[in-house]
């Protein structure tokens, strides 16, 4: 089984900062991409920032220069630090990690339980 758990989610005011993590464990032989998504109510889920195995990072328009994502491979646990945090940015963050299991098995997605994050003043 593996298990992926998040932190880090609050109330913030605007302009504020926030650090979320997500820490997977269990039978793991690789982890490829990491990511962490949002959705807020009435809207679909978007992606927010992703960052492959080799350490190349993109992002959402929106966040640009504002958030940053980061990955510690021998934890096997992502970060998303969240600056400059707007009302716009309040939704459920999810973090989502590709990994293998085993070597010989295809990679597969796996979800956080998902982190509330609200920006209001």
């Amino acid at each position: 089984q593996v298990q992926l758990v998040e932190s880090g989610g609050g109330l913030v005011q605007p302009g504020g900062s926030l650090r979320l993590s997500c820490a997977a464990s269990g039978r793991i032989f690789s982890i490829n991409a990491m990511g962490w998504y949002r959705q807020s109510p009435g809207k679909q889920r978007e992606l927010v920032a992703a960052i492959t195995d080799s350490g190349s990072t993109n992002y959402v328009d929106s966040v640009k220069g504002r958030f940053t994502i980061s990955r510690d491979n021998a934890k096997a646990t992502v970060y998303l630090q969240m600056n400059s945090l707007k009302p716009e940015d309040t939704a459920v963050y999810y973090c989502n990690l590709r990994l293998r299991k085993l070597a010989i098995v295809p990679p597969t997605d796996y979800w956080g339980q998902g982190t509330q994050v609200t920006v209001s003043s």
